[in-house]
This record gives structure tokens, sequence and C-alpha cells, in this order.
């Protein structure tokens, strides 16, 4: 890549993540050492003879024993220096994990660290790519190709330029050692992969928008700015407090009943989907399927939320309500919440609707609220707005939660749909079936796109379903005669 002797001023952008990168620089600095360091070895690739050579499991046993932690652990902050930059891989270049085997490493030059700031340019990723399409004569990667394809059209102003510097490049390049000059090119490989990965790939370097402010700077503090923090630790002191044991213990139990539900922390049965390329998990766990999974049932009795936000949930709890004869809270829940998610031209035939269903005297579905609510609510509906039935919603949610849900948990209904619910067995994907079907992978469908396939679907079925007029039928026939 070319050097540039002066950087941009790019305003002060100070990057949220330059401490992690420092710290990560630390570690890398340390595990060079000649006495204290991971040690290197001279290692054959193909016919050349690469010095500097380390192992993966000898990366991983240093770190270990530097940081004192167990071998995972170890092995998820060799594969962090990897993703960022700091080691590259001889052998499969574009799999930026650390492997815990033989396979081959070297440390990467500072001049390519993360901390240089150097700006990522077309023009240089082109030059890039020319010069190895000079020196594979034509046969780059795929991803490579189709780049290199894009930049053509993209800087065709000055492709001249970019292949004469690729040419130059090239020719000095060849005047190195052969070593040296293999080493260089790993090296550049392996800073554009990070910075330039394939298609599909995740990439360490995507972040945020950049901070504008240096957090290093002292701030002047104003009187204005001290009233405030008066006022706002007033506040504080006046503000109801949890200990931190109470607070702890209800974290920590919020996490034993939610963590084999979480897809980072168990795996999905009967596989992940986006994994696998089976779609028996999506099938198994449609919004209203007929027999629902042994997870998904679970889920209902954690809270009265997480039945009613399940419609399947919701369904099975409507029966209970049936038997019960108190179906008409759910039904004035469900009305209230379809108020506040719909348009605005509706809102004042929905919410007199709901009221001479619901709550006007003699009502089919009278619900019962108490007086101080019903008040508030009738004079809200003389001016109706999106959360103007919020106070009865609440008022009968919280009557469902404290009373009927907990006998819906005892009773024989949601027994029996717990007898009945699926216990998917698991699929066993490898992990070579799962990089395949990475690779494999095609781009999605845009949801427009497909917005429009229904609608001319739509068309279709409504033009067939539609009348035939024998007569205009007949009258193009003649005209076209």
């Amino acid at each position: 890549m070319t050097i540039r002797t002066a950087r941009q001023d790019r305003g002060q952008q100070f990057q949220p993540r330059i401490h992690c990168l420092k710290k990560l620089e630390t570690l890398v600095v340390e595990m060079q050492d000649q006495k204290n360091g991971v040690k290197g070895s001279e290692q054959k690739l193909n016919v050349t003879t690469i010095p500097h050579v380390i192992a993966g499991k000898d990366i991983i046993e240093w770190i270990a024993n530097k940081m004192k932690t167990t071998v995972e652990e170890a092995e998820s902050v060799g594969t962090m220096l990897v993703a960022f930059g700091y080691i590259y891989p001889l052998q499969n270049h574009k799999k930026l994990v650390m492997c815990k085997d033989n396979s081959l490493y070297r440390f990467q030059t500072p001049y390519f660290w993360p901390t240089q700031k150097w700006v990522t340019e077309d023009s240089d990723y082109a030059i890039y790519l020319t010069k190895r399409n000079i020196r594979k004569k034509g046969m780059l990667e795929p991803y490579e190709q189709a780049q290199y394809n894009h930049l053509n059209k993209w800087l065709n102003c000055k492709w001249d330029f970019i292949v004469m510097q690729a040419t130059e490049q090239y020719k000095a390049g060849k005047e190195r050692k052969k070593p040296d000059r293999v080493v260089f090119d790993c090296q550049e490989r392996a800073y554009w992969i990070v910075n330039r990965p394939p298609r599909r790939t995740h990439s360490a370097m995507d972040q945020g928008p950049q901070r504008l402010i240096d957090p290093n700077i002292e701030e002047k503090i104003t009187f204005d700015m001290y009233r405030r923090k008066n006022i706002f630790y007033q506040q504080a002191i006046m503000r109801s407090k949890v200990k931190s044991s109470v607070s702890l213990g209800a974290l920590v139990k919020y996490i034993t009943t939610y963590k084999n539900h979480d897809p980072f922390l168990a795996p999905c049965l009967p596989s992940n989907p986006w994994q696998s390329e089976n779609d028996a998990y999506w099938t198994l766990n449609m919004r209203r399927v007929d027999v629902p999974t042994k997870m998904r049932v679970e889920r209902w009795s954690f809270s009265f939320f997480e039945l009613l936000n399940d419609l399947r949930g919701r369904d099975d709890f409507k029966i209970f309500l049936k038997k019960e004869f108190s179906g008409e809270n759910l039904a004035f829940w469900e009305a209230a919440e379809e108020l506040k998610l719909g348009t605005a031209s509706s809102m004042s035939t929905k919410a007199e609707t709901i009221f001479k269903t619901f709550l006007a005297p003699g009502a089919p579905r009278w619900i019962n609220i108490d007086g101080r609510t019903m008040g508030l609510t009738v004079k809200g509906l003389e001016h109706p707005h999106r959360c103007v039935l919020e106070a009865a919603q609440t008022h009968v949610f919280l009557l469902m939660k404290k009373d009927t849900f907990f006998r819906y948990l005892k009773s024989p209904v949601y027994k029996d749909i717990q007898k009945k619910a699926l216990n998917p067995e698991p699929h066993n994907v490898s992990p070579a079936q799962v990089e395949q079907n990475a690779r494999n992978r095609g781009p999605g469908i845009h949801p427009i796109i497909l917005w429009k396939q229904e609608e001319e679907e739509k068309a279709k079925a409504a033009a067939a379903s539609a009348p035939v007029d024998v007569k205009a039928m007949m009258s193009k026939i003649d005209r076209k005669k």
C-alpha cells in the first residue's frame, strides 16, 4: 500500500475502542519478548522458509499462563488478536480465528496495526488488487475479483495511475529476497482481509459513529452545571432505593429463569436455521401453531406478560377464560391494544365501539372496574386518543395477573397443553457443514420485492375471481378481427 507522510486531519474523531486496542498491543509486545515471549521458529511454507513462525497452541498456552485463565478464555483472546490483525494466519488466511493446534501464525508488523488509523481508501485497495492480479496472472479469489471489477468501474477515471502504481510496487517487490517478499505479501493480504473482508463475513473493525469530543480533555465546570448537579443529587436522595443484595438476587433469578431460553446461552432446538439451513425451528415456533413446543409452553409460566405476548399462549388462555365465563377481560385488553396501534382515522369509531361493548351501562360484555377508573375513562372518551383506555386496561391487566393467571397455571387446560407439547430432537450439524452452508448461502431477497410480488399475486387472484363481462370480451374480439 502507499505510504503517507502526513495523516489527514479528521477533526479529532476519537475511536471509542482505542483503550481496548492499547491493551491488546501491550499483550502483543510482551508476546514478542525474546526471553519471556512466545518462542518462534523457522517453518517451510510450500518451498519457502519463513522466519519467526509460531503455532496456535503455543500462543494459547502462553496467554493462559500469562493471564492465569482457562484455555477457552485464552483461545477467545487469541481469536481477538487475529480478528484485529495483530496476528495473522499463514495457511487459511480467510479464517480469522485462533486454532488450538499446529496452525502457523506470524506477528503483524506495527505499520499495519489498527492504532495507526490508516484510512482504508478505495484507491489503495485497488492498487493492492491490481498488484495481486498481476502476480496471480488474473487468478484472484471470487470476492477479490468482484471487488476488482467494482473498483475498475468506480475509479475508471484514474485507473491508469492505479495500474502504474501497482506495476512499480510489483517490480520493487521482485527485487527483495524471496522470504522477505512472501512475508510482506502475507502481511499486506492479512491487513486487507481485516479491513476489507469477504461478503457475509463479520469484521472486528466495524464500529458505530466516532466520537467528536476528546474524553481526556478536562471539562470546565460552570456555575450553571454546579446548580444542575445539586438539583440532580437532591432528587436522587429523595428517590426510593433498593439494597444491592435484593437487586442482585432479582437479577440472578431472572438469568436463571431465562437461561435455557436465551439463544446466546443455550442452543436452539432442533437447530439454528441460520446455520443448518433447516427451517424446522421456524415451523415449530409459528405464531399460531397447533401444538407448541415444551420450551414455549414453559415460557408462558414465567410471567403474565410472556403469556399475552405469545399469540398461541393467548389463544390457550382464552379457552380457560371461556370456561370461567370471564373472557370479556381479555377481549377488552385486546381491544385497547388495537386502539393504541390502529390508524388515526378509525380512532373515534373504535373508541365508541369499545365503550358500547365493555363500559356502557348494560353493555353486552361489561367489565368490572372501580368507579374512579371508570370516571376517568368515560371523561377521556369525550375526546378520544390512543391512550384513552390506559387506566382501565392497566386495571384489567393487573386483575388478570393477580387472580386469573395463577388459576390458569393450575388448571387442566394448561396441564393438558403441557402434555401435548413437542420436545424436538436436536439436529447434529458439524462445524464443516456450518461453514459450507455459510459459503453457499446466496443473498437474500429485499422485502420490497417480496411485497411487490405479494401485491401482484393478490391482484391476479382478484382478477381471476371477478365476474367476466361477456359483452366486453366479445367487443374486444370483434375489434381484433
